[in-house]
Order: C-alpha cells, then structure tokens, then sequence
C-alpha cells in the first residue's frame, strides 16, 4: 500500500523564483469526499491519475498511476468537478529533500504554499527562508478543498 507523508507550509517573499523552472498543472477532482478523493491531472505532456484516502496527521494512503494524456483531457473536460485547480509547480532540492512550491491560478489566484514529502511525521528538515506558516492541519489548503472554497472567496 502507498502512503504519502507530506507537510505544507505557506510560502513568503520571492526568493524560492530563481531556484527552479516550474511545470503547468491541470487538475480536477471525480470524487472529493474527504474519505477518499480521486483526482486526474495533467503535468506538462502527461497524465496521472491519483487516489488518496483520508488525511490522519500528515499521512494518507495514496496510489499513482499513469494514463493517456487525451483521455485525461476527455475526463477534465466532461466528468471533473469545477473549477480546476490550475498551477505552475515548482522543484527545489535541498540535501535529500525536495521541496514542491504550488503556486495557484484561476480561482485560486495569489496562494502560493510549499509541501516537503517525509519518510516519517517525525523526521527533521530544514526549512528555507521562504517557507513561512504551516498550514499542514487546515483543510482549506487542501487541493481537493480548493474547488469548493476557491482561495479568491476567502
């Protein structure tokens, strides 16, 4: 079974710009129930289908599997919940680590947060200077929340 342990933190300043080149995602949601969500999204000239289960802590359950670009598209387009999540992802190393910087479009305009994926919930890394509060516990910055409660209307 996969699990995924990520922590997400808001992101400050604009220094973290000149660290990496960023990938256009589109991403929409077929089901977003907070027990299990299945998202499709487009990440530059692929597609990936996703499942995740709920959220304990920092950690969930979660399965990744390739699938054809056009169908995601068919999918995107007809089946997935609205508005799309529409961001430029960003990737920073830092020692074993990698940083994702999501910085949010459309709907969603003007959030910007970073997420760190871990090994455990208790595992130590550094945070950059651009990394300011976590906000890791609050449903709101959840992707799959965001088609609901669009940043914008916050």
């Amino acid at each position: 079974m996969g699990k995924e342990i990520e922590r997400k933190f808001l992101v400050k300043g604009g220094a973290w710009r000149a660290l990496a080149t960023g990938t256009l995602y589109r991403q929409g949601y077929l089901n977003s129930a907070k027990e299990r969500t299945v998202r499709i999204r487009t990440v530059g000239d692929k597609a990936f289908l996703t499942i995740k289960g709920i959220t304990v802590g920092a950690t969930r359950s979660e399965y990744e599997y390739e699938i054809p670009f056009a169908e995601c598209n068919a999918m995107l387009d007809t089946l997935a919940e609205k508005p799309f999540i529409e961001k430029k992802r960003y990737k920073i190393a830092q020692g074993e680590l990698t940083w994702e910087i999501d910085e949010f479009f459309g709907d969603n305009q003007g959030l910007i947060v970073a997420e760190i994926e871990l090994q455990s919930e208790s595992q130590a890394f550094a945070k950059p200077e651009w990394v300011g509060d976590e906000v890791t516990g609050d449903p709101r910055y959840f992707n799959s929340n965001l088609i609901k409660n669009p940043f914008t209307k916050w």
